[in-house]
């Protein structure tokens, strides 16, 4: 039998190589490679469209189709305005950190403009339910699908219309143009191809759930974070009530806007006044300071603490 052909590709850059190098030549990146199996020239994507030559630009029409706005307006903030059709949103953060609740919550109040379709390679339909009856968010316009293969799940795409597709997450799907194991950076790069090119074809807004590593970063290769329209990142502390929501990159959109949130036990709520938030609980203490910071559009009031100690030397050292 005969061995198969394995590659050895930067998560940072994508570069390949036939051994497993300690530092990419590309990017410079250190101990960045790792294993997957050659492409065996399986079957590509679909085109965008269907006209293969070229056209004067002058003669291309314009989309004005108006955003769809997820009526959570710091959200629409930080997309820049809404979705926009045809868009790829990838969602990284931590496991537990309430990414799905997130969506969940977006799902709720997109399914006023059509399907929605939750497809979810991680959770049953019973899991997911339970979760939606605590948020409340059980419009019939929400649809569950418990899939991790692409093909099967733009199959229901072609067949419900939804306005928005959600897939939940990115590491759990893959497609039959590669062989290697879901999660793996060449499913990864490929599922993300793939979904890239049917939303464009279909336009079809997108969000994609993606974990985060221990590093702080999307799993997966850096060219994940390439094909894809908008990424944001949803922060904070497991043990703390706050979240925020900030856009590394955005196509369509502004990437210094930040959403901040506050978990409940019925989800995430919008915070009106960060600000009076963040300096809700200042310290009276000597060594804290206001300090007006900018986010994006909004200014905000933020606690400044430096440690203080009285010195009985004549010269003290900070």
């Amino acid at each position: 039998m005969a061995k198969k052909a394995v590659v050895y590709s930067c998560t940072e850059c994508g570069s390949q190589s036939g051994k497993w190098l300690g530092r990419c030549p590309d990017c410079n990146a250190w101990n960045s490679y790792a294993q997957e199996d050659a492409p065996a020239g399986s079957a590509r994507p679909a085109a965008l469209s269907a006209t293969g030559a070229p056209m004067p630009i002058a003669q291309i029409g314009t989309d004005h189709s108006p955003r769809i706005s997820t009526n959570i307006e710091s959200l629409d903030r930080v997309l820049g305005g809404g979705l926009v059709l045809g868009g790829v949103t990838l969602v990284g953060g931590e496991p537990g950190i309430g990414k799905s609740t997130l969506l969940l919550q977006v799902a709720e109040q997109l399914a006023q403009h059509g399907t929605v379709l939750y497809v979810s390679g991680e959770e049953s339909p019973n899991q997911i339910a339970l979760r939606a009856r605590r948020l409340g968010t059980l419009s019939s316009n929400i649809h569950l699908f418990t899939e991790t293969s692409i093909e099967r799940i733009l199959a229901e795409v072609e067949k419900l219309h939804p306005a928005v597709l959600i897939v939940d997450s990115i590491q759990t799907v893959h497609t039959t143009m590669n062989d290697s194991m879901p999660g793996s950076i060449a499913q990864v790069r490929d599922s993300a191809g793939v979904l890239m090119t049917a939303a464009k074809r279909l336009s079809l807004p997108i969000f994609l759930i993606g974990h985060i590593t221990k590093e702080g970063t999307i799993a997966g290769p850096k060219t994940l974070e390439h094909i894809v329209d908008t990424v944001l990142y949803f922060e904070g502390e497991k043990f703390q009530n706050y979240r925020v929501v900030r856009a590394c990159k955005n196509r369509f959109g502004p990437v210094n806007e930040v959403a901040i949130f506050e978990m409940h036990d019925a989800g995430l709520e919008e915070v009106p006044n960060p600000s009076a938030a963040l300096i809700s609980q200042r310290s009276q203490s000597a060594g804290s300071a206001i300090l007006a910071a900018v986010e994006g559009t909004r200014p905000l009031l933020i606690e400044v603490q430096a440690e203080k100690s009285s010195s009985h030397s004549v010269r003290p050292r900070s």
